[in-house]
């Protein structure tokens, strides 16, 4: 992969790409596709994503690994094998590596170039793109495959820099890794990344405390070797499977069942709760059609839930601090999946922690200090308290469009957008898997599929229709944005805004749910109409001869 040049001149490009993670390695593949010149700017130094740099102990995916990967080539989705059902960080970053290397795409990739600056230029209606290192790139279409959960965010503890031992975060794990043996280690946060590393820190570590503020539900991954032959069917039905993944409503093949929990028996819905606990991972929320609708029904489901946390930690006060509470319904926060996660609370060598009760107060040099006065002296802090989700990567770089409108400031309430893809002021600037689209509500590599079919698919018609700029109109980025909260609101999530959907986990970021709840098939129907209608709700602009300069 090519390394960044001191190069002060302007580098020219049909396309720049941000970020190499999933979207950014397919998007580089679409656009050589299209015979268009194309640069991808990695700020790390390795492709991957979020894969790359959340190295953690126990870091894997929550959606199966045959779903989780590439299907725009039959001969690689033929070619790969999957050692496990769920696969681990290290597996996963191997395959997007293979998929470079494969498809020679890493003379395309720079890596160690952090993006600073994105400006559109009126006059030649193109995109300059700045980097720390002091490179500027020119572009008629600017990607952003920023990622909607890359920006790791440590709070803001009073004392942190007193800390007279290491303190680590799960977004930003070292390569080399992290010895935990015979440490005493604290872990802060108890989301998706700690309930997969508490159970192997537990493993070495002296003695684990785990803080925690708000328990969430976290369902048994239920992982295994992969089975020859599930893979082998799999490969076989491969077409049809990909076609029912992007039509369904979470973009992958977990099986749904379209009854109510009403339109059962007690009987039958406990077992199906049942089946769905066996069959692991987020399975859960598939168990009824309802159940992010119907309170009800999302009691039950959550009860019982609560009372297999029971029935696996042994000490009462312990399973009771675990069992999240009545009001937060299962599956409003990002439900969790793990191995051995609520049996590691039986471990001699593992305490629970209840920051809700008695809360931190500060830092100390020797560990943590709660207000009740207690202290914990510790070796080591693992902060697993997540990112500025969905927007933060874009704030970051925070482009300036037409009139020198920022983007922080048109999203200061909150992030407006037409199809989660474009945004209004902003010509040829495309967000992939960006808010207002079903993103983290998706099997997130065929939500960066569709994105990246449809932005390359625009470019592609942009180019053959003598197009200089496409834009959202203001009306349909407010009509979008209005129906995304709408969608939202017609289920339980309007009741649970302390999640990071709703921004927050973040000090200062606006309350607004930000994912698209509607469903994968839904909205990929709907922006397939948008294209065919001739770009509906987009204002396309002809070229003209100063559109064609470069700069």
């Amino acid at each position: 992969m090519q390394e960044k040049q001191q190069d002060p001149a302007v580098r020219q490009f049909d396309a720049i790409v941000v970020g190499a993670g999933f979207g950014g390695v397919y998007a580089v593949y679409k656009f050589r596709q299209m015979g268009m010149s194309v640069r991808v700017l990695e700020a790390g130094d390795g492709v991957g994503g979020t894969w790359y740099h959340n190295r953690y102990p126990g870091a894997r995916c929550d959606i199966e690994s045959l779903d989780y990967s590439f299907s725009f080539s039959n001969e690689l989705q033929q070619e790969w094998n999957w050692s496990e059902r769920y696969a681990s960080q290290p597996e996963i970053l191997a395959y997007i590596n293979h998929v470079v290397d494969r498809f020679d795409l890493a003379k395309d990739i720079q890596l160690n170039t952090r993006v600073t600056g994105a400006t559109f230029n009126e006059e030649s209606n193109r995109w300059l793109i700045t980097t720390e290192q002091g490179e500027t790139f020119s572009a008629k279409y600017a990607v952003m495959a920023t990622g909607v959960l890359s920006v790791h965010q440590v709070p803001n503890m009073k004392g942190l820099e007193t800390f007279e031992k290491q303190w680590f975060h799960t977004g930003d794990w070292p390569k080399e890794g992290v010895d935990v043996s015979g440490k005493r280690v604290g872990v802060i946060g108890t989301g998706s990344s700690a309930t997969q590393l508490i159970p192997i820190v537990a493993q070495d570590a002296k003695h684990l405390y785990v803080f925690q503020r708000t328990p969430n539900y976290t369902m048994p991954a239920q992982n295994h070797p992969m089975k020859p032959d599930v893979e082998k069917e799999w490969k076989a039905t491969y077409p049809e499977r990909r076609k029912f993944a992007r039509q369904s409503g979470f973009g992958h093949n977990q099986v749904s069942n379209h009854q109510s929990g009403k339109e059962v028996s007690d009987e039958e819905r406990r077992a199906e709760l049942e089946r769905r606990w066996d069959l692991g991972g987020l399975y859960m929320m598939r168990a009824f059609k309802d159940i992010l609708t119907d309170p009800e029904v999302n009691h039950e489901a959550a009860e019982f839930v609560r009372d297999k946390i029971r029935s696996i930690v042994k000490d009462p006060e312990t399973a009771e601090a675990l069992c999240p509470p009545g009001e937060l319904y299962i599956g409003t926060k990002r439900l969790c999946s793990g191995t051995q996660y609520y049996e590691t609370f039986n471990r001699d060598n593992v305490s629970l922690v209840n920051v809700r009760q008695n809360a931190i107060d500060r830092i100390t040099p020797k560990g943590v200090l709660l207000q009740d006065g207690t202290e914990y002296d510790l070796d080591m802090i693992i902060f697993a308290t997540g990112f500025d989700a969905m927007t933060g990567a874009m704030n970051r770089i925070n482009p300036v469009g037409r009139n020198g409108r920022r983007l922080k400031d048109e999203w200061a309430a909150g992030p407006r957008t037409y199809l989660g893809m474009t945004v209004n002021g902003f010509p040829n600037m495309f967000i992939i898997a960006g808010p207002g689209s079903p993103s983290v509500f998706s099997n997130m590599v065929t939500s960066i599929e569709q994105h990246v079919e449809w932005v390359t698919d625009c470019a592609k018609y942009m180019e053959a229709h003598n197009i200089a700029t496409i834009e959202a109109s203001v009306e349909a980025q407010d009509t979008w944005t209005e129906h995304v909260t709408e969608a939202a609101n017609r289920t339980l999530y309007a009741h649970s805004k302390d999640t990071w959907f709703y921004g927050s986990n973040t000090p200062g970021k606006p309350v607004v749910f930000m994912p698209y709840v509607g469903g994968v098939g839904n909205y990929y129907q709907r922006i397939l109409k948008v294209a065919e209608d001739g770009y509906d709700g987009y204002t396309l602009n002809p070229a003209t001869q100063s559109s064609n300069k470069v700069a």
